[in-house]
């Protein structure tokens, strides 16, 4: 699917789903991993993560383009249109959106923890994965002192 055919979609669920025209642009954006897509409240457009599409399909997306659609028609009609809002949640559930997306497979291993902060005091260890300034920090627990310890870890080949 091409963004010219997620536009014709997307304006066919919004006029069988909600009886409104959607008059601004849809497209896919490959960059979005967190998130299922976009809606934008200066421009009205909309967008889609392509990586939802790819893994997923076509009824999972059409959940997330109705979640969308409810940000973009309630917002033109000047009514509560964010996620908090009862007006959005009753949309919402009218139409068939979800509240959350699925989430997509992690793409690669988190980094291991490279160093281990240890309270002097209290004995309190701290794991981290970047090098920090203990001088500028103290124990959460009791405000000791904290000394940095270099962890073994094994290199990536």
């Amino acid at each position: 699917m091409d963004d010219a055919q997620l536009q014709e979609w997307v304006e066919q669920i919004s006029l069988q789903a909600f009886g409104w025209p959607f008059r601004h642009r849809a497209r896919f954006n490959r960059r979005l991993r967190a998130t299922g897509g976009r809606y934008f409240t200066k421009s009205h457009d909309i967008e889609i993560s392509w990586h939802q599409w790819e893994t997923y399909g076509r009824d999972d997306v059409e959940k997330i383009i109705k979640h969308e659609l409810c940000h973009y028609h309630l917002h033109l009609q000047k009514r509560g249109y964010q996620h908090r809002d009862a007006d959005f949640k009753l949309l919402l559930k009218q139409v068939g959106g979800t509240r959350f997306c699925r989430a997509l497979p992690q793409r690669k291993e988190p980094a291991p923890y490279k160093y281990k902060l240890q309270c002097v005091a209290c004995g309190t260890e701290y794991y981290r994965k970047r090098k920090m300034d203990v001088r500028k920090y103290s124990c959460g627990k009791c405000r000791g002192k904290l000394r940095l310890y270099t962890l073994d870890f094994p290199k990536r080949s």
